[in-house]
């Protein structure tokens, strides 16, 4: 085949692939590098969902409790966004519960963030899931973009919103970046200044979760340290006069119904803790000193816990 067949063979291989891709594909901003994942059916369902948070501290899944949470759909389209990886929650949450159909969205950068793709398939979820990978993703790639005005209009008209691992982390008031990485219970306790400990506020607004910070792989990973003082950084860096903190055990959930009221599913517990007053001592590079932090640790089987007047059983 000479130089000027194949120029023509290859041409017609670009016309045809041109074809095979969707209208919303080829519409993209050229450096968009959103991708959409299909489960179920492709048409926008219109249901009645049920505010609801499920908040979940990371490892596997808990069935149980996704069963619940899907079920606050009311049939609608399920969408999971992340910043890395791909579908793999679509066959297993469409297999759990009867609904439209479940969706995930890769976005991986800003102007990803800001797809006429992400608009609508996110516009259109009766629940909205963020799944797990690395919180810093989340805030540099998301804050300021559609991504969150979106979610932050859902939960206003009552969408339910869930996370896992470092989706948990990005959901409340305050969170803990992770832009430098992670950070130790010990280092956090000797220095709760550490270059490590990066605090950021306001990603998404979820008014059940104001004043609250979240963690997860919580005994696992033994980060009871370090959110007590993420909590103490809070209120000593003027942000709030108290703080709440919520770590989260491993294959656990804590299921939030509309009017606060949380249980806890799954193999470990959920830690619900306050500090009402600044720490004795919360300075740089000088050991954390302070006292007065309540709690409570709340398991499957045993009690129960009310965010709104954050008070337990």
């Amino acid at each position: 085949m000479n130089r000027r067949r194949t120029l023509i063979a290859a041409l017609a291989t670009v016309v045809v692939l041109a074809a095979a891709i969707p209208v919303s594909a080829r519409e993209r901003p050229s450096r968009d590098r959103v991708e959409h994942y299909v489960t179920g059916s492709s048409s926008d369902a219109v249901t009645n969902p049920n505010f609801g948070l499920m908040l979940a501290g990371g490892g596997p899944d808990v069935d149980e409790a996704f069963v619940e949470f899907l079920s606050l759909a009311d049939g609608g389209d399920v969408v999971v966004i992340r910043a890395t990886g791909a579908d793999g929650y679509n066959d297993y949450l469409f297999e759990l519960a009867p609904v439209d159909s479940v969706e995930t969205l890769v976005i991986p950068d800003r102007r990803s963030a800001e797809s006429p793709v992400v608009a609508e398939v996110l516009g259109g979820a009766e629940l909205i899931f963020i799944a797990g990978g690395d919180q810093w993703d989340y805030v540099s790639q998301w804050s300021g973009t559609q991504v969150v005005e979106i979610i932050d209009e859902k939960v206003a008209a009552g969408v339910p919103l869930g996370g896992t691992s470092a989706g948990l982390a990005v959901l409340g008031e305050f969170l803990f970046s992770a832009k430098k990485g992670t950070v130790y219970s010990d280092e956090v306790l000797a220095n709760p200044y550490n270059r490590y400990v990066h605090l950021d506020r306001d990603l998404v607004s979820v008014p059940m979760l104001e004043g609250v910070i979240t963690d997860s792989h919580f005994t696992e990973r033994d980060r009871m340290g370090r959110l007590v003082g993420f909590m103490a950084r809070i209120i000593e860096d003027g942000w709030a006069p108290h703080a709440f903190g919520i770590g989260i055990d491993e294959a656990t959930a804590v299921l939030v119904d509309g009017g606060g009221s949380a249980t806890v599913i799954g193999d470990g517990s959920a830690f619900f803790l306050s500090l009402q007053h600044a720490g004795e001592i919360v300075e740089p590079r000088t050991p954390l000193t302070v006292s007065g932090t309540t709690g409570y640790r709340i398991s499957e089987s045993s009690g129960s816990f009310d965010l709104d007047t954050w008070s337990g059983v």
